[in-house]
C-alpha cells in the first residue's frame, strides 16, 4: 500500500477523529477536579555528595 496515494484519506480521517473528540469532550459539563497535596506534606529530597574537583571533571 503506497502511503502517498492515500495521504488525503489519512488526513481526512485524522480531522474527523479530532473533530469527534473535540465535540465529545465539549459536551462534558462537569469540570474535572484535581486533588492538591497539602503544602506541609510535600516531600523533599536532600542530596549530600561531595563536589568533583577540576581534575575529576577533566577525567570525565
Amino acid at each position: 500500500m503506497n502511503i502517498a496515494k492515500n495521504m488525503e484519506a489519512i488526513f481526512v480521517a485524522a480531522i474527523v477523529i479530532a473533530s469527534a473528540t473535540s465535540f465529545a469532550t465539549a459536551a462534558v459539563s462537569t469540570p474535572v477536579i484535581a486533588v492538591k497535596a497539602e503544602a506541609s506534606a510535600m516531600q523533599t529530597v536532600t542530596v549530600t555528595a561531595k563536589r568533583l574537583t577540576a581534575a575529576e571533571k577533566a577525567a570525565l
